[in-house]
């Protein structure tokens, strides 16, 4: 018999975040961060965090938030990035149309 140890933990797999609308007051607070600073994840996180230690949003708080589906924590980190991707990208202008190249005509030398 040998002395082997066991197989390593394996986490279990989660089953991949969907990219779905939050709620409207979610999608709201991360409008909202996202004008304060105009930056993508995961650098909004920062500013997030910051808004709701300071109940900046409409005086909410962890908690306020956390009742709403909105936590900090590393577990539901994947949720909420998904969530602020998936505002980001509905409330972008579009972006600028291509500019429309017109032949130019050589001058007459008449």
């Amino acid at each position: 018999m040998s002395d082997r140890s066991p197989a390593p933990f394996a986490r279990p797999v989660q089953p991949a975040v969907q990219r779905q609308m939050p709620p409207p007051d979610v999608a709201d607070f991360i409008r909202f961060c996202h004008r304060r600073r105009h930056v993508g994840w995961p650098d909004l996180y920062d500013e997030m965090c910051a808004v709701a230690a300071r109940r900046e949003f409409n005086g909410w708080g962890y908690e306020e938030l956390a009742e709403r589906g909105v936590t900090f924590a590393l577990t539901e980190m994947p949720r909420l990035a998904s969530w602020v991707r998936t505002v980001l990208a509905r409330t972008s202008p579009p972006p600028p149309a291509e500019p429309v190249m017109t032949p130019r005509t050589a001058p007459s030398t008449a």
